[in-house]
């Protein structure tokens, strides 16, 4: 960590504009609506379930890819220079997932079981200080609301200072529009620079609280709520570190995308930047499973009904198969294939299993969800939920794709070695002046 080489003259790389793919994506949205209606006709209860679980799996990706670049903005880490601009890519999902998140507002006792069963069960009623539906919608788009906007914040601030050190003669109109908006108010480089990382040091702890209580009120309503009679106090630590162990897997997976398509990126994400990254997957493949753990051996040596409702439900005769799948891909092949230090370093290897990472967690999202309100496993169901999925996939990928390609792909500017003496500097020579 302490030979980490950034170059003094950062190229200026833009992901290529593409009409093919933006067609391919916005076909792949079609598809997933369709899937979605016809899945309607089919199966409301399970329709929505697979909705919710799709929205949950790219919605917490992409805030857990830009916690990632907040953490790192706390710990004032430099290894991953090359990559902070693909972790804040995924901002350009957040205003998508926020208008996605609104039909499951409209969501009834169809999905939540909770509401017929508030007019007769005491265990349920007693719980609807919490357990009703306006204050649900009111948490949920307050606090997504919020956590979106920090998140698309932390981006303006990450992207802003690139603009001054951008040829304005070497962009389209797009990235020239987007230009002048972003250098508004444009008080100099060095100034611009300082007060960006300022702001982005005191916004990141600020963020990072925001997120794991959001994130815990979400999965508590659309997941833990399906089963009111369960709880779990780790059920939204569970979720909240998955979604940015899933936020370290897509910047890794994206970077080494990259990395194939563009020569610059290939030099700039090296053995350093694929070793550290990787590292950080491995990790967190263990603490996921810790996690996993940690609720599941209580309720096991408890043997208390109300615990086991939940367990029981996922490794019975209907959801067993699947619940095994959703261990094997988020633990045993990621913490065999990612142990060894060569995995880690061959990038095609790291990609793979990045690559597995995030479709056990997309998969784990669903068993979260499905579960509970669908009575078993089938295939035809897991189709539809598949379709969906590619429709979320399709706009998630279109709107990565347009970040990468309005704004460089290499963050330009780099936060001084030692930024408070620089803001020091600043705040003296604005008092003597």
């Amino acid at each position: 960590m302490a030979h980490i080489h950034i170059p003094e003259r950062i190229p200026v790389r833009f992901l290529e504009r593409s009409k093919t793919a933006n067609l391919v994506f916005g076909a792949m949205a079609i598809v997933g609506a369709v899937a979605f209606f016809l899945s309607l006709q089919r199966d409301v209860t399970a329709a929505w379930a697979s909705y919710v679980a799709n929205w949950l799996f790219f919605a917490s990706i992409s805030m857990g890819a830009i916690i990632f670049a907040v953490a790192t903005t706390i710990v004032k880490a430099k290894w991953n220079w090359s990559l902070r601009r693909i972790s804040v890519s995924f901002a350009a999902f957040l205003p998508v997932a926020f208008l996605l998140l609104l039909p499951m507002l409209g969501l009834g006792e169809e999905y939540f079981p909770w509401i017929e069963m508030m007019a007769d069960d005491p265990i349920v009623q007693a719980k609807a200080a919490y357990l009703n539906k306006p204050f649900l919608i009111v948490r949920t788009v307050v606090g997504v609301a919020i956590l979106f906007s920090l998140g698309i914040y932390f981006a303006y601030l990450a992207v802003r200072p690139d603009m001054g050190l951008v040829d304005e003669s070497q962009l389209d109109a797009g990235q020239a529009s987007w230009r002048t908006r972003l250098m508004s108010g444009w008080a100099g480089q060095e100034q611009e620079e300082v007060r960006s990382w300022r702001r982005m040091s005191k916004l990141a702890p600020a963020m990072v609280l925001t997120y794991a209580v959001v994130m815990s009120f979400v999965i508590y309503d659309f997941a833990m709520s399906l089963d009111p009679h369960w709880f779990s106090t780790l059920f939204g630590g569970w979720f909240f570190m998955g979604a940015f162990w899933g936020g370290i897997a897509l910047t890794a997976f994206t970077g080494l995308l990259l990395r194939r398509k563009d020569a610059e990126m290939e030099r700039f994400v090296g053995l350093q930047q694929r070793h550290d990254i990787g590292k950080l997957a491995f990790g967190f493949t263990v603490f996921w499973t810790y996690l996993f753990f940690s609720q599941y051996i209580v309720i096991w040596y408890g043997k208390l009904p109300w615990e086991q409702t939940w367990m029981v439900a996922r490794s019975g005769e209907a959801w067993g198969r699947y619940s095994l799948t959703v261990v094997i891909l988020c633990f045993l092949i990621p913490f065999a294939g990612l142990i060894g230090r060569k995995a880690k370093m061959t990038p095609i290897t790291l990609q793979l299993l990045t690559g597995v990472i995030l479709f056990g967690l997309w998969n784990e999202r669903y068993f979260l969800v499905a579960p509970s309100i669908v009575p078993s496993y089938e295939s035809g169901a897991m189709l539809y939920h598949l379709l969906t999925g590619v429709g979320f996939l399709g706009l998630f990928m279109m709107s990565a794709r347009w970040f990468l390609s309005t704004f460089p792909m290499l963050q330009i500017w780099q936060p001084v070695q030692a930024p408070e003496m620089v803001e020091v500097e600043l705040a003296s020579a604005e008092r003597s002046s």
